[in-house]
């Protein structure tokens, strides 16, 4: 099996030098999503609605690819202010998921991300009934 590009119209265009996702071996590897428009600008209201607009956009790629949030493995979290940022972002978060099936996640606090983003989310999930 070769990989497939996703590529959707529904979710925020990528910038040109990556994908929104691709699938391989029946996953979807889905790129680092910040909270912004489809024209790159960030949302305003601060992690929260960055990290909304950042799920919903990453919900938008899962189902082009055949899958969805309830399908994520991993997920991979930045926050630039973890110490601001860590619970705020958590409560938006969790209303994504059913209670008791999280994915797997990581949360890494760094410096910077692009545009001046609060918050980057990327993902990996299974695409159920791939061959």
């Amino acid at each position: 099996m070769s990989k497939q590009v996703v590529s959707t119209p529904d979710a925020n265009p990528p910038l040109p030098i990556f994908s929104q996702a691709v699938i391989s071996r029946g996953h979807v590897y889905v790129s680092g999503n910040i909270g912004c428009t489809p024209d790159f600008k960030l949302v305003e209201g601060g992690v929260q609605a960055q990290t909304r607009a950042a799920l919903e956009n990453i919900s938008k790629v899962l189902q082009a690819a055949g899958s969805g949030l309830e399908h994520i493995v991993k997920a991979n979290i930045y926050l630039t202010n973890m110490s601001k940022d860590f619970t705020p972002m958590n409560e938006v978060y969790a209303t994504f998921f059913k209670a008791g099936e999280m994915p797997a996640r990581t949360c890494i606090g760094v410096s910077s991300l692009p545009m001046g983003a609060d918050v980057e989310i990327e993902c990996f999930a299974e695409v159920p009934n791939s061959s």
